[in-house]
């Protein structure tokens, strides 16, 4: 059975109800983020959204994961333009970005990446993307890597061959527990949460139930631009239809690394110690703690996995394995994140 296997992304696709009290926006909205917008021609009637931050030196490319816009990496960018020249791409069916009812597999969202960079006239740009953006990483890093400087997968290796069902399994044993969903799975229904009856009103009713299912919270620049935004500021539909997600899931290849002559920075989420799950758990018998410990060796074992295919690429590949942060690390773990990629940076040629 085929999977998100990007969760939790999978957040995009949940579309809550609205409460029938909400709060009156009063002030029209202005982006403090301080890129310039504007929309490059991919295609025939496709425009792509893209951002650009300015700043000195080696432009650095954004992309996003799915469901997400490059808005989502706004206070991230932002950092970043102090010593890089950084753009952000949001791909063909999401945010502002054109709609097409075709053009979403891997080969052709790679496509529009590269023509991005034709436009803007970058030269050896390093991408860094973002879950599913993995999958246009690797295509263009295989097929095109005298075209990019490097490659920096943030959290980004989830094969879309992937087969999640024996591993849903296991999560659904896990005891209940109040914290945010794992890299792999829930660790319990979203309408537990308090927050879930009302998270449609607000923005910041949306970011509070973000905080408590997801574990961080997104821009609001990138919650305007993935949902329509009503007069009283609650938030309305998602902007981006389903069969647009289901065609980008089903048009990824089966990742292989093995042809990347372009040096990578890989920073991996990886579980917490069994110690800390087992804290978290509580487990009340030898059965639960049974249970907690086999998620923790699955968690372990498909992280592992997926890093050693990484290293079949045939240039340099830095691992680096960040314990407990969560699937959005360039917001969680914002500091390290800028630490590593500058290291990295420092050293391309």
């Amino acid at each position: 059975m085929r999977r998100l296997g990007y969760a939790p992304m999978a957040v995009m696709l949940f579309l809550g109800t609205n409460s029938a009290c909400r709060p009156t926006q009063v002030h029209p909205w202005r982006d403090p983020s301080k890129h310039h917008l504007q929309f490059v021609t991919v295609e025939k009637d496709v425009q792509l959204e893209v951002l650009d931050w300015g700043g000195p030196g080696r432009p650095l490319v954004l992309l996003a994961g799915l469901g997400s816009t490059a808005h989502v990496f706004d206070h991230f960018a932002d950092r970043l333009s102090s010593s890089y020249h950084v753009y952000g791409i949001t791909r063909r069916g999401f945010g502002k970005s054109s709609q097409p009812d075709s053009g979403y597999s891997e080969e052709r969202l790679a496509n529009d990446i590269l023509q991005v960079i034709d436009a803007l006239k970058l030269v050896a740009p390093v991408l860094v993307g973002h879950s599913i953006a993995g999958n246009e990483l690797t295509a263009i890093g295989s097929q095109h890597p005298d075209r990019i400087a490097g490659l920096v997968y943030f959290d980004a290796f989830a094969d879309p061959s992937d087969d999640y069902t024996e591993y849903d399994k296991l999560r659904a044993k896990l005891p209940s527990v109040d914290a945010p969903v794992g890299v792999y799975g829930a660790i319990r229904p979203r309408s537990s949460l308090p927050e879930e009856a009302h998270k449609m009103d607000s923005i910041e009713a949306y970011q509070r139930w973000l905080v408590r299912w997801l574990g961080v919270a997104w821009p609001e620049s990138e919650l305007r631009n993935i949902y329509a935004i009503r007069p009283d500021g609650s938030l309305g539909a998602y902007r981006t239809p389903s069969r647009i997600t289901e065609a980008i899931l089903t048009g990824g290849r089966t990742r292989d690394y093995s042809q990347i002559r372009a040096p990578i920075l890989a920073l991996s989420w990886f579980p917490s110690p069994v110690e800390e799950q087992l804290k978290k758990y509580q487990p009340k018998n030898a059965r639960e703690r049974a249970d907690i410990e086999a998620v923790y060796a699955a968690d372990v074992g498909i992280t592992e996995r997926r890093l050693q295919s990484v290293r079949t690429a045939k240039a340099t590949v830095r691992v680096i394995e960040m314990r407990g942060a969560n699937h959005f690390l360039f917001i969680s773990d914002e500091a390290e994140v800028l630490r590593q990629l500058q290291t990295f940076l420092q050293h391309l040629n």
